[in-house]
């Protein structure tokens, strides 16, 4: 009885064995993204370029054309526009992102306002519609998460060393700027790719919670990428069930499981001695 509710959900229902695959593959895409994201501190960025990509997507969605399209050039929009803000003021690239973060998300909300046939498609732009999840869609996720991981392999030295000490960076022939935008380039892709799944709304806790929560036991890199892939596909597994069983939005379920375990594994924490840091 119990197997069967573990496993007939998925076994029975094609809408659902799609929405696992996608939503294992996002977990990995924002494992090693996420890794990043926490060790680095740029969880303000991620979370700009999370809603950032709004008024993209809407756009697109009233043009006729795809929602992908749109949410890429939401995202390099405000990748472009956090450079130019700190360049060519004496602004902090923390307001820069904010300044942004808010005009983005203001007129992607005033899009959506002029369009009263609008209202479906913004809730499956805020809250993604993973139980809707197409085969072709399933190919672009794989090619976006190895496109991903394959620049996180190249690029791992000079991401570590941008961890912790970009001056050291620039002393090992690592110019911190360049490798600075690729990650941002791979925090974008990521959002993109993720947010028919998750939806934009939620993209950023899959992209935080699951590694914050590897960080709480991990001392190497690969350790906590590891970790928080394994800890977002566990929580999409979890939300999906829940979504199945309760009669609850599965992007939701799913984001809120990987934030339960975060608190939980939290609390565990608190009854071990001390790690140190990520390496």
């Amino acid at each position: 009885m119990i197997l069967d509710c573990l496993v007939t959900p998925f076994s029975n229902n094609a809408f659902m064995l799609n929405a696992l695959l996608a939503g294992v593959l996002v977990s990995i895409a924002c494992g090693i993204v996420g890794t990043f994201v926490v060790l680095r501190g740029l969880a303000f960025i991620g979370d700009a370029l999370a809603h950032g990509v709004l008024p993209g997507v809407a756009i697109a969605m009233l043009l006729g054309l795809p929602g992908m399209l749109g949410a890429a050039v939401g995202a390099l929009g405000m990748i472009f526009g956090i450079g130019f803000i700190t360049r060519r003021s004496n602004l902090s690239s923390d307001t820069a992102i904010g300044l942004l973060f808010v005009g983005m998300l203001a007129l992607g909300v005033a899009i959506v306002s002029r369009s009263h046939a609008f209202s479906g498609d913004l809730v499956r732009i805020l809250f993604g519609e993973i139980l809707g999840i197409r085969t072709s869609e399933l190919v672009t996720q794989l090619a976006a998460t190895l496109v991903i991981a394959a620049l996180a392999v190249a690029c791992h030295r000079p991401f570590l060393l941008l961890c912790f000490s970009p001056e050291q960076a620039e002393v090992s022939g690592f110019p911190p700027r360049r490798y600075h935008a690729i990650m941002l380039l791979m925090i974008a892709l990521t959002v993109v790719v993720s947010f028919r799944t998750v939806g934009t709304l939620l993209v950023f806790g899959m992209l935080l919670a699951p590694a914050a929560s590897a960080a709480l036991f991990s001392r190497k890199i690969i350790t906590m990428v590891l970790s928080a892939s394994g800890i977002g596909a566990g929580s999409v597994y979890a939300g999906l069930l829940a979504s199945y069983h309760f009669n609850i939005a599965a992007g939701a379920a799913i984001t809120l499981s990987a934030s339960v375990v975060f608190f939980l594994l939290l609390a565990l924490r608190q009854l071990l001695p001390p790690l140190g840091a990520a390496r």
